[in-house]
């Protein structure tokens, strides 16, 4: 069977997955969409997006447009894109965390309207920060949605899913991986279903609706108030970004790995007080409960197993984080 001709729209390395996984099958992508160069690295150096690396390696043709909207501050960007998009003629417009808004004109392009990879199960999650908001939350599991764009958020007719479990030892990153992986494969899957007419959209059911909001740095600090189930699922869902972090005699530490641990705290012991170090973690009270530290990082320093970061810098118990 012949392959689709597609506009792609992405911009992380989750978008990246799908775009190679869609060129692999034999899929045609005339034009791909992606967020305009960012300044990265110390040097802050402008940094292609990993969408727009793998387009150029595969000899694509890139547009970066600043918006898309006709009517907004760029409207010339936006104008140069439409004049791209109709040009491409394409079958259908497949989309994975662009970070873009698609106005209406743009889902009205394509001849069978436009495809959205969410990585989570739709109605739950939709928005911005889907992986990290489901380990934050103790979900047992996530997956991917392939979904019939529309002019909402997130909203559109569901045509495919997949649920994955989620595992006590995934973070943000390694979920993320797994999901990519999984968008692709379905997205391949749901365009052979649009080739043999046999999509069936499904209506978002209207129960069970919540919202991934954006992570913002400032949610990072860890609240030692709260339970060690609460903070060691934050660590997780944070981790690669923005990564857990605390303070220690007023020095910032991320906090990159921790599990709950045994016992409870003393009455006399405060929440973030360092309750005992040992050779493989550092015990900190928590609410009712005691998060053990297993991976931490100083400023300009690596990421370090606790008996590695024990060599250089002194922990004593009684100590108070936060």
């Amino acid at each position: 069977m012949a392959g689709l001709s597609l506009v792609f729209a992405g911009t992380p390395e989750f978008a990246a997955v799908a775009l190679a996984r869609l060129l692999d099958a034999g899929h045609e992508v005339s034009l791909v969409l992606t967020q305009p160069d960012r300044p990265a690295g110390r040097g802050l150096k402008l940094q292609a997006s990993p969408v727009k690396q793998l387009a150029l390696q595969r000899g694509l043709a890139v547009a970066q447009p600043r918006s898309l909207r006709l009517d907004g501050n760029y409207a010339a960007d936006a104008q140069a894109a439409k004049d791209a998009l109709l040009a491409a003629h394409a079958d259908a417009m497949v989309v994975a965390a662009y970070g873009l808004i698609l106005p209406q004109w743009v889902l009205d392009v394509p001849r069978h309207g436009c495809f959205n990879i969410h990585a989570s199960l739709l109605p739950r999650w939709r928005g911005a920060a889907p992986i990290h908001r489901a380990i934050e939350a103790g979900d047992a599991q996530t997956g991917v949605t392939i979904m019939q764009m529309d002019a909402g958020l997130d909203t559109g007719d569901m045509l495919s899913a997949q649920s994955l479990p989620i595992l006590d030892s995934d973070t943000t990153g390694s979920l993320h991986d797994k999901l990519a992986a999984l968008g692709g494969t379905l997205m391949v899957r749901t365009l052979a279903q649009l080739q043999q007419g046999a999509l069936a959209p499904v209506p978002q059911p209207a129960e069970g609706v919540t919202y991934a909001a954006k992570i913002d740095k400032q949610e990072a600090m860890i609240d030692w108030s709260q339970s060690a189930s609460v903070i060691t699922r934050r660590v997780r869902a944070f981790n690669p970004f923005p990564g857990a972090s605390t303070l220690l005699a007023g020095e910032p530490l991320k906090i990159w790995a921790a599990q709950i641990g045994e016992g409870l705290p003393s009455a006399a012991q405060v929440c973030g007080q360092i309750m005992a170090v040992a050779h493989e973690y550092i015990a900190v009270s928590a609410m009712n409960s005691v998060v053990n530290i297993t991976a931490l990082q100083r400023p300009g320093g690596k990421r370090l197993a606790v008996a590695d970061f024990l060599r250089g810098f002194d922990v004593q118990p009684g100590q108070q984080l936060g």
